[in-house]
This record gives C-alpha cells, structure tokens and sequence, in this order.
C-alpha cells in the first residue's frame, strides 16, 4: 500500500467501554504511523467520555472519509441528536446510537470511502429495542453488502488459535436442523480460501469438530458425524485438502490438539467460542471473512460493569487493528502474486494431492 490504510471504527454501544478503547487506542502515537482511523459516532458523545474518564486525546470533526488526514484521529458524525450516556445500563437510545454509527461505516466501506472496518462492541438487545431486528455484525454485514457477500464466515483469533463457525447467532433448538452438508461444505471451503487469502498459509491443516456428545457415539447420541460430516470431509480430502475430524469437542481442546491445526471449524457458536474465551480470555479477535472487505472487531462485549471506570482493557481492541491492516496487506500480496504466475515449462507426473496421512504429532 503506498497510503496508510484508512480504518472505519465504530464507536459501538454509548454505554459500554467503546470510546475508552479508542481513545486510549490513539493515546498511543506509533499506531498513527501504522493507518489512518475514521471514527463513525458522536461527537457529543466522545467529548461526555473524554471528560469523565479524563481522556485527552484530541479528535477533529470532518464531514467526509475522503477528508480524513494522516496523523489525526478523525471524526464522523452519524446524527445531531443528544444521546444520553448512562454507563453499564441497556438502553435503547444507546442501541440506536451504535446502529447508526454501523449504518454509515457499513455504506461508506461498500463505497470505497476506508479500506476496512473495525467495530466497538455492541448490545444486541440494545439494538433490537430500539426497533431495529439486529442478531449480530456477521448477519448485518451479509445483508448490507450487497450480492457476492452470501454466507460470511466468523473466525475468532488470537495469536494461537483460529476458530470458524458452520452456524453463528441462532437458538440451540435450530442448530441441529441447520447443519447441512452444503453448509458445512461452503464453510469449509471458505475457510480453507481465507487461511490462504488472508493469512497467506499454503497448504492450511483444519480440524472439524463433532456436532453430537462422544462424536454420536456410534449412533447412540446421533448420526451427523457419520452422515454429513464424514462424507464432506471425505470429499475434500479426495480433492488434496488437508481436513482432519470429526474430533469429539470435549476433549479436543483439553489435551491441546487444536495447537497442531491452522483451525478449527466449530459446529456453532458456544461449541468454538467457550473454549475460545477460557482459554485466550485477552487479546482475542472476531473477523468476518468469507466478504470481499475486511472487518474485524475486539473479542469481547460491551464491558458494562466496567463501563465508565477507565479500566477497560485495549489490547482486544489494538489486535483488532493490527489484525485488519494485515489482512489487508496479504490480500494485496496474494492478488498481485497471482496476478503474473510464470508459464509451466513441463509438466509433472505425480500426485499433486496436499493432504498428508495424519497430524503432525
């Protein structure tokens, strides 16, 4: 990239920890050497946590993103009305507040206007009584991002795990119903292309997780694992990919397996992000892949218990960033590689499968 990257942030829910963690993000000067930010809220708003949290970095307001300068932390207003700020409550007024923010950063990243988006947690409930039917960012931005958008895929990661999700934000009594051999298939085939797309891994080693107690233990606790998983999973090694599972879930992570694996595709949300949160509790990510842009967002809530007390831990937040401009820098880097590959000169006659026969041990 010849300019710094131009990242979009939510402020998220007013009543949550959102404007701590950017203003205490920016608090830190060297991130302005790594990319440009545009935040999308209020700046009534950023001003009321400024002086209760005594924060004092500076913001200057401007109208558009094609505006925004280096070295400064840019602001965009999404509306002209008060919003009261009540810290650690659910309101609907905040709920209405952090959806308007994702409104106009959602219309100005389909437009070009930033390169990525990073977005501050936000309370769905808030939200959802504010009259909007909101389930989550993942849904929103499938929705919002027009056709060729289908079917965004949720990683969460950190610097030792990646997990995907077959199913995100639906009630436990759906998931059963919801897990199709075409969707576990389309999931894994969009991981295996972001492994290598996003994070620039070859030849990506992904661990499938049982849906069912034991793997179905035989049949006794259910028999998804042998009649969806297993063909799915079959097919793609057929066709050189390195798929491993199903791996009963409960032990799977206990004994450390996930660490010989480039991820894990967890069968629904609580399945992969449990383990995910027990184990990695700091620092974690949440991006979207599966789009054509690139989203990212801290691991964790809106912190409401400690909304307001200036306590709030960045370092989600701050991996979140460095997590969006790398993505975008190895998306420039496998595009342009691919873009002149050299002429074959002969041809070789072997098995060009990538799969190996087991894990590494």
């Amino acid at each position: 990239m010849d300019k710094l990257p131009k990242i979009g942030i939510t402020h998220g829910d007013t009543n949550g920890v959102g404007y701590e963690l950017i203003f205490k993000l920016f608090e830190q000067q060297e991130l302005f050497s790594l990319l440009t930010p545009v935040v999308y809220g209020s700046a009534k708003v950023a001003s009321y946590h400024k002086k209760s949290m005594s924060l004092n970095l500076p913001f200057q307001i401007i109208n558009d993103a094609d505006k925004a300068q280096e070295g400064k932390l840019n602001f965009i207003n999404c509306f002209d009305e008060d919003t009261k700020v009540e810290y650690g409550k659910l309101t609907a007024e905040a709920g209405q507040a952090a959806y308007k923010s994702l409104q106009k950063a959602t219309s100005d990243l389909k437009a070009g206007l930033i390169d990525a988006l990073v977005t501050m947690p936000v309370n769905k409930g808030a939200i959802q009584q504010s009259g909007v039917p909101f389930v989550g960012h993942t849904e929103y931005l499938e929705r919002e991002l027009g056709e060729g958008e289908e079917h965004p895929l949720m990683i969460l990661l950190n610097d030792s795990m990646r997990i995907a999700l077959v199913t995100t934000h639906i009630p436990v009594s759906r998931i059963a119903e919801s897990i199709t051999p075409e969707l576990v298939e389309l999931k894994l085939r969009r991981l295996q292309y972001s492994l290598r797309h996003d994070f620039l891994i070859p030849m990506p080693r992904i661990a499938v997780l049982g849906l069912n107690p034991h793997n179905g233990d035989n049949g006794v606790c259910g028999s998804e694992e042998e009649t969806i998983l297993k063909p799915v999973i079959n097919k793609l090694i057929e066709e050189g990919k390195h798929i491993y599972g199903p791996f009963p879930a409960d032990g799977f992570f206990g004994n450390g397996l996930f660490r010989q694996f480039d991820a894990v595709l967890a069968m629904y949300h609580d399945q992969g992000l449990a383990p995910f949160k027990a184990l990695s509790p700091e620092g974690g990510v949440n991006f979207t892949a599966g789009l054509s842009y690139v989203r990212t967002s801290p691991g964790h809530g809106t912190a409401f218990d400690i909304a307001g007390k200036g306590v709030a831990d960045i370092s989600s937040a701050k991996a979140s960033l460095y997590t969006a401009i790398d993505i975008l820098r190895n998306r420039e880097f496998d595009t342009e590689a691919y873009e002149n590959p050299l002429p074959k000169l002969y041809q070789v006659r072997s098995d060009n499968r990538e799969r190996t026969e087991k894990p590494l041990n």
